[in-house]
């Protein structure tokens, strides 16, 4: 097979022009992490939380493939397995294996570097445990990446995308590490104007704190919750994750204010997203 690149993410993948560079987000705070680079896309893996504290991803949305889902979980050798949220977390209940960065999202260009950028998804540094089951408003966090790819006016159909569980320390315990109850997920991309082009982003959350109930070590998933799906500034997100986004904060398209709707506010002052058409994208 085709051997892709594994430089990782691309801070210059926008565009040339130092306007839209966005370098991959880091901790704003004295967390040292590991970095991990696979084909088109990095994860900085938090060791002590065994789980990633930044991930990001290049997607060129002109040229993705459609491919059959193939990729075995597996570790990364590079790391030691006691820095990992291996195998053992995810064993006999109701959490899964969620993918950080989409196994479709670096599957572009030829099919067999589709194919090799999809497979290196599938490392544990690249997952987060998630509550089983579905419904509309994880449906709408699955598909952000695509929606914005649809209906924001980028450049060339490029997005850079960062995505990674909120390591929050009351996070409850459960098999040796601490399952995340929120998570977030930045898409940024360069305004189509070829004479003047701009940087814009979108910033999400995604809330899974009704759906994790640890008691004495036990996993519970009560019936009767939701994921709830927010689009939130970029400047609580990194808040929220303590991580620095450079130049994100400033391309917020929701600096420039989405349409007044309090029925579709959340806690915080954050949109609650019901339907793709309640994304704000400028």
């Amino acid at each position: 097979m085709t051997q892709v690149s594994t430089t990782g993410y691309d801070d210059r993948f926008l565009g040339a022009a130092p306007e839209v560079a966005v370098p991959l987000p880091a901790p704003a705070d004295a967390r040292s992490t590991r970095e991990l680079t696979y084909p088109r896309f990095t994860v900085l893996l938090d060791p002590a939380r065994r789980l990633a504290a930044v991930t990001g991803v290049n997607i060129d949305g002109a040229s993705l493939l459609d491919l059959p889902r193939a990729g075995q979980w597996r570790l990364d050798p590079r790391v030691p397995a006691g820095e990992q949220a291996g195998p053992a977390v995810y064993a006999d209940n109701d959490l899964d294996r969620g993918h950080l960065v989409r196994r479709r999202d670096p599957g572009w260009g030829t099919p067999a570097q589709a194919q090799a950028a999809t497979a290196a998804t599938f490392v544990y540094p690249n997952a987060a445990p998630q509550a089983s089951g579905f419904n509309q408003s994880k449906e709408l966090w699955l598909g952000l990446e695509d929606h914005v790819l649809e209906f924001a006016d980028a450049t060339d159909q490029r997005l850079s995308v960062f995505t990674a569980p909120v390591l929050a320390d009351e996070d409850p315990a459960y098999r040796g590490i601490l399952i995340p109850r929120r998570f977030f997920k930045v898409a940024a991309w360069a305004t189509a104007d070829t004479q003047d082009p701009r940087l814009a982003a979108a910033g999400f959350v995604l809330d899974q704190s009704e759906l994790i109930d640890v008691v004495e070590g036990a996993l519970a998933v009560p019936r009767l919750g939701a994921f709830r799906t927010f689009q939130a500034p970029i400047a609580d997100i990194a808040a929220l994750a303590r991580i620095d986004v450079g130049p994100l904060v400033a391309a917020d398209v929701l600096r420039s204010g989405p349409p007044g709707d309090a029925e579709v506010r959340g806690e915080d002052g954050w949109r609650l997203l019901r339907a793709p058409a309640d994304v704000y994208l400028g």
